[in-house]
């Protein structure tokens, strides 16, 4: 039965409606329940909007990044600005941008206007010139991000730099975060500041606690794969599944999503090289969970290679949502897909009858899975996620990651 719904005006209110919006997400189209989710999504995302507003890249960032992508050099720019030691004073923070300086930028590099405009003082790659006031402070102070803080209000710059040390520093964090096709499966209403924290974080927790073991090339393959998906089994599967990961060199960590980051999970590198996948729980079910994780287990198998490079997936995310290249998402749907269900087994199973509750899971065991597994395949392929929810397995994920922040 649908409730009444009312304006968000508090964060008790904005908790209200998330925790609804969970309990409605496997609401039927056409139903009462899918419009009350509907109308609900709206005022969230309204709410979101005001209270965690996204900024506009700061100008040395949108610099830096047009550099990158365009594999420029200062020398590049001095007749843009006028002169080596001018572009080097710009990106040092010593000399704001001026209007002439705007217009070339703008007409010659293609550089947003906005983006050199929005806020002129300059922020560089250096510590002590961070803007804090772009990243969701208060969020993650909430969040207990951070200890021993007395005056967070006065501290935030500090907080923030000690995130960005445990990371590694600012190199840990690629800027083509900037630019919202930068992973096919990132969201482009995406906070990039606030995903940016996130990543920091997780970065963060996994240089604190590495693996034992390095990790090689070989470490993963279909096989491995496979045998995560048969650890589903386990009344602690995922417990398990972050151990075996572990054992073969590559870090699990799970934090919570910020507002504004639409994130089920993320594959990366430290700058150390350890692989890494971030993983929200966003959802806290079983059958996304295995899927999530085997996705970003792929990833890290096949897709990142540099320290600098990072995938950011939102699963809800398809191709046609996207216009960019999605060879990558593909690949590591396909690659967790057959790992999770074999495809022999898959054609069997659907030519066999319709998929009633005994034989979901007489064939989950017969491929030495959780029924999760099946049911979550099923309600995808069909897209009718009312179907089997008995198997999805809720609030059963967060239980075996204590702490999650």
């Amino acid at each position: 039965m649908s409730t009444n719904i009312t304006p968000i005006h508090s964060e008790s209110d904005y908790q209200f409606a998330l925790n609804r919006i969970e309990s409605l997400m496997d609401a039927q189209s056409g139903t009462t329940e899918a419009d009350e989710l509907e109308v609900l999504a709206t005022l969230v995302e309204s709410y979101e909007t005001e209270q965690f507003p996204i900024a506009t890249p700061n100008p040395i960032e949108a610099i830096l990044f047009r550099m990158e992508q365009g594999n420029l050099t200062q020398a590049n720019l001095a007749k843009y600005i006028g002169g080596r030691a001018r572009v080097s004073e710009i990106l040092s923070g010593k000399r704001n941008l001026t209007l002439n300086m705007i217009r070339a930028l703008h007409q010659h590099l293609g550089i947003p206007a906005e983006s050199l405009i929005g806020n002129i003082e300059a922020l560089t790659p250096g510590l002590e010139k961070l803007d804090h006031f772009k990243f969701p402070m208060k969020e993650m102070v909430k969040r207990g991000w951070f200890s021993n803080i007395e005056t967070p209000e006065f501290e935030s710059e500090a907080l923030l730099s000690s995130l960005v040390q445990q990371a590694g520093g600012l190199d840990a964090i690629p800027r083509a975060f900037y630019k919202k096709t930068a992973s096919p499966r990132l969201n482009a209403r995406t906070d990039t500041f606030a995903l940016q924290a996130w990543c920091l974080k997780v970065l963060g927790e996994a240089r604190e606690n590495p693996p034992k073991v390095k990790y090689s090339q070989g470490s993963i393959d279909n096989e491995f794969l496979r045998f995560l998906s048969t650890l589903s089994r386990l009344p602690d599967g995922p417990r398990h599944a972050v151990a075996a990961l572990s054992e073969r060199g590559i870090a699990v960590v799970g934090i919570r999503h910020l507002p504004r980051t639409y994130l089920d999970g993320a594959a990366m590198l430290t700058k150390e090289g350890i692989p890494v996948i971030g993983l929200t729980l966003r959802y806290d079910r079983l059958d996304n969970f295995w899927f999530c994780l085997l996705h970003e287990v792929a990833h890290i198998w096949k897709h990142v290679s540099e320290t600098n490079s990072v995938l950011i997936d939102d699963l809800t995310l398809e191709e046609s949502d996207r216009d960019c290249d999605w060879s990558v998402e593909h690949e590591a749907d396909q690659i967790a897909q057959d790992a999770l269900i074999p495809p022999e087994a898959w054609a069997s199973f659907c030519s066999s009858g319709a998929p009633m509750p005994s034989r979901v899971i007489n064939f989950a065991q017969s491929i030495n899975v959780h029924p999760t597994i099946v049911a979550g395949r099923v309600r995808k392929e069909t897209g009718n996620y009312r179907l089997l929810s008995q198997f999805v397995g809720s609030k059963e994920v967060s239980k075996n990651f204590e702490g999650i922040r």
